[in-house]
């Protein structure tokens, strides 16, 4: 990978990795996967805390309600067929 930087970006990764004790390959590939982690954490999977999983876990253990107006819709003959 090859990455273009201007001086003042390159000081500052520079100084990030020195204050981490890694070496430039290791800082960047792995705060990089981080941020690519963060990025496509909404599109292909989310993660809770434990807290927010159990509150997750409590709707999904709720039963299922009736939606009148929603089974009326679904009933309905798509206008997208022919």
């Amino acid at each position: 990978m090859d990455l273009r930087t201007t001086p003042e970006e390159r000081d500052l990764i520079d100084r990030a990795v020195a204050a981490t004790g890694t070496d430039l390959t290791d800082f960047v590939v792995t705060h990089a996967a981080d941020a690519a982690r963060r990025v496509l954490a909404d599109r292909d999977r989310f993660e809770l805390d434990a807290e927010a999983l159990a509150e997750w876990e409590a709707v999904n253990a709720r039963r299922a309600r009736e939606l009148p107006g929603l089974r009326r819709l679904m009933q309905r003959r798509s206008p997208f067929r022919g």
